[in-house]
């Protein structure tokens, strides 16, 4: 089973694939504003949200989420995030495939 530790450049982002893992891990700290653009995956994408108040946007779906929140898009939905507030936010974003594959919309 691999370690990955607190303070390393993979504890921010890895591969599935790097790891012998089947999933891929993104560890977001969005400032006030930020986030990524509308964009889509052949798989799910779950988030847990730790801190800060992040607005999503699920096709035409908007939802607003906290601290222990866990959202999931389906693949092939077009979705992204705005964090909200002046906190800046913490999510861990997980890809359900061993690697990263994102089309672009905007």
């Amino acid at each position: 089973m691999p370690l990955i530790k607190s303070g390393t450049p993979q504890s921010r982002s890895f591969k599935g694939s790097e790891v012998g893992a089947t999933v891929s891990v993104i560890v977001d700290e969005s400032e006030p504003g930020g986030g990524p653009r509308l964009h889509r995956h052949t798989y799910d994408e779950t988030w847990v949200v730790g801190r800060g108040q992040v607005l999503f946007q699920l096709g035409e779906e908007r939802i607003h989420a906290g601290p222990g929140d866990i959202l999931i898009a389906p693949p092939g939905a077009p979705h992204k995030f705005t964090v909200e507030g002046t906190e800046r936010a913490y999510l861990v974003c997980i890809h359900a495939n061993p690697t990263m594959v994102t089309e672009w919309l905007e």
